[in-house]
């Protein structure tokens, strides 16, 4: 299988967005707040990148976008200091670590946006992706109930899982991470 390439996400891949949000269960899509499968919902999008106030990546293989990871943030708000991750990867693309790629990538840019918190919201039936969140120091903050409705209407959870950066570090420093030999 061919390399994943991961690169910022740009106008000119407005279709393939497009093509991989219509592939993508709409289950997998839930903790969005919007639906990403309207076209509409990417150009708004690509209109917050250009605006700065999204960074977002896509994970490419052999010109078919397979994953997408965004870092939401509201430089103007109270809470300036936080921003809100969220990663989708294709189903025939799980289970390989292109998830963590692109959640570590994201993570990067909250480090060089200077971020002290991160959150990622999700439902709690999706295990590997709480796992995987939690594996790079995301906790539990929050479920919230009856928080999102399905197109048939049926009533989802959401957990918001956040990610506290000095408290992490703090975890690194006290167990010698990072430390030179």
């Amino acid at each position: 299988m061919r390399e994943c390439r991961i690169r910022r996400f740009r106008e000119g891949d407005r279709d393939g967005m497009e093509a991989f949000a219509r592939a993508l269960p709409d289950h997998d899509l839930l903790f969005l707040g919007r639906d990403l499968k309207h076209p509409r919902v990417i150009a708004a999008w690509l209109e917050a990148i250009a605006e700065g106030w999204i960074d977002s990546l896509v994970a490419e293989r052999e010109g078919r976008i397979v994953g997408t990871a965004a870092l939401v943030r509201d430089p103007l708000g109270w809470s300036a200091h936080v921003g809100e991750i969220r990663l989708l990867v294709a189903a025939d693309e799980r289970g390989a670590g292109l998830g963590r790629d692109l959640l570590q990538a994201g993570m990067a840019i909250a480090g060089e946006r200077g971020l002290a918190k991160l959150t990622a919201t999700m439902t709690p039936d999706q295990r590997a992706s709480i796992e995987l969140f939690e594996t790079l120091g995301f906790r539990g903050e929050a479920l919230l109930r009856d928080q999102v409705r399905d197109r048939a209407g049926q009533p989802h959870d959401l957990l918001i899982l956040a990610y506290d950066a000095a408290r992490v570090a703090a975890g690194h420093r006290a167990y010698g991470f990072g430390a030179q030999a």
